[in-house]
C-alpha cells in the first residue's frame, strides 16, 4: 500500500508528488502515455509573480526562491518581460492591467524599440513589466519526476483510472487492469478534475476546462528579444519561441474535458488582434494547438483535504497559473497532508482550501 496515490501526471501532480515523497511512498497515474500531455505540455508558461488573485499570487511569490535557483541551485527562468500596448477605446482596460501588472509607463517610442514592428499610427498606450520569465517547462516537469523517483516513487503512464472505492484503510483505484491501494488520494485530474471525484463519492467543487488555442508563426527578425506582448484585459497575447511567435486569442471556451484542438476561426482572430498592432503581417502559419485551463468558479486554486473527507486531497483549479505556482502548490499541499503549519499565509491557505465551497 503506497501512502499517496495521486491522479494525473501534470504539473499538479508532479509537482505535488515530488513534496509529499518526503512524506511517504508516492505513486503517479497519468491516463496518457506521456507526462504533462494535455495543459501542461501545452502552455506558454511565464513566472510572473502580480498574476492572478491575490491567493494566486501569494503562491507566486512563495515561489520565487525556488525558481531563482533554491530548488537545486541552477534556475529555471530566462528574462523575458511583458509588454502591454493598447489602442484607442482601449483606456478602461489598459488602465486595469497598467494597475494591476504594477507595470512602468513607457512611451510608444520605448515599446517600439523593444518591439520594432509595432505600429505608431495604431498604438497609442504602453506599459512594461520587467519582472516576468520564461519558464523551462520541461525541465520543471522532469525534476519533479525524478524527485518522486528517488524517493522511491513510481510513475505510471497510460494508466487511465476505471474506477474508484473507499476502503477500510484509504483508497482502492482500478487502472491498467490492476488496482492499486493508498491511504490517500489526490486529485490531480486538471479538466477531469470533478470527474475523478465523483467516482471517488465526494462532490465536485465545479471545476470547469476552458479551451484555449495558439498558433505558432512565422517572425520577424530579431524576435527572440522581444518582450511578450498582450492586450488589454488579456484579449490576445503574441509571445517569441525559437525564432517564431505564438499568438493566442487568449481565448475562454467552456468545454467538456477532452484532447483539445484548435479552431480556425478562433485562431484568425488571434492573428488579426496582433497584426492590427503591427506594420507586417503574418505571413505563414507553422503549427497550432490548444489546450485546456481549468477553473474552480473564483478562478483560484482548490488545495488541501476535502472537508467531508480528508484521505481525498485536492490539487486543481490550476487554470493559466500552473507553473508558476508548482514549487509553493506542492509544498502547501504536503504541509497539510503532514499536519504541518504552513509558511504561506493563513489568510491564503483559507482561500485555496476546498471547504470554501458550499456543497
Amino acid at each position: 500500500m503506497d501512502d499517496f496515490l495521486i491522479i494525473g501526471g501534470g504539473i499538479a501532480g508532479l509537482s505535488a508528488g515530488a513534496r509529499l515523497s518526503e512524506l511517504g511512498r508516492v505513486t503517479v497515474l497519468e491516463a496518457e502515455d506521456a507526462l504533462g500531455y494535455h495543459a501542461s505540455g501545452r502552455s506558454a508558461a511565464m513566472y510572473e509573480p502580480t498574476y492572478g488573485a491575490p491567493p494566486v499570487v501569494a503562491l507566486n511569490e512563495a515561489s520565487g526562491d525556488w525558481f531563482f535557483g533554491g530548488h537545486d541551485g541552477d534556475s529555471l527562468l530566462t528574462p523575458r518581460g511583458l509588454l502591454l500596448v493598447g489602442m484607442p477605446g482601449e483606456e478602461e482596460a489598459f488602465a486595469h492591467d497598467f494597475r494591476a501588472m504594477a507595470m512602468q509607463d513607457i512611451s510608444v517610442d520605448e515599446a517600439r524599440a523593444m518591439v520594432p514592428v509595432l505600429d505608431p499610427a495604431r498604438v497609442t498606450m504602453a506599459g512594461y513589466h520587467k519582472e516576468a520569465w520564461d519558464i523551462d517547462t520541461d525541465r520543471m516537469l522532469q525534476g519533479f519526476a525524478r524527485a518522486i523517483r528517488a524517493g522511491g516513487g513510481r510513475i505510471l503512464t497510460g494508466a487511465q483510472v476505471s474506477a474508484i472505492a473507499r476502503t477500510s484503510e484509504g483508497w482502492q483505484v482500478s487502472a491498467q487492469g490492476r488496482d492499486f491501494t493508498a491511504r490517500h488520494l489526490v486529485n490531480a485530474a486538471g479538466a477531469w478534475a470533478d470527474q475523478i471525484a465523483e467516482m471517488a463519492g465526494i462532490s465536485p467543487v465545479g471545476i470547469t476546462p476552458y479551451r484555449r488555442s495558439m498558433a505558432r508563426v512565422g517572425a520577424p527578425e530579431g524576435v527572440g528579444h522581444w518582450p511578450m506582448l498582450f492586450g488589454p484585459g488579456e484579449t490576445w497575447y503574441a509571445k517569441p519561441d525559437a525564432g517564431a511567435l505564438l499568438v493566442s486569442p487568449a481565448d475562454e471556451t467552456p468545454t467538456e474535458p477532452h484532447d483539445a484542438w484548435a479552431d480556425d476561426m478562433v485562431l484568425a482572430e488571434g492573428i488579426a488582434a496582433y497584426e492590427a498592432r503591427v506594420t507586417e503581417p503574418v505571413t505563414r502559419m507553422l503549427a497550432n494547438w490548444a489546450g485546456l485551463r481549468s477553473f474552480a468558479p473564483d478562478r483560484v486554486l482548490v488545495i488541501g483535504p476535502d472537508p467531508a473527507e480528508p484521505g481525498f486531497l485536492w490539487m486543481a483549479g490550476q487554470g493559466g497559473y500552473g507553473f508558476q505556482t508548482a514549487p509553493a502548490a506542492g509544498q502547501l499541499l504536503a504541509d497539510l497532508a503532514g499536519g504541518r503549519t504552513p509558511s504561506l499565509d493563513a489568510q491564503a491557505v483559507r482561500a485555496l482550501a476546498p471547504a470554501r465551497f458550499a456543497r
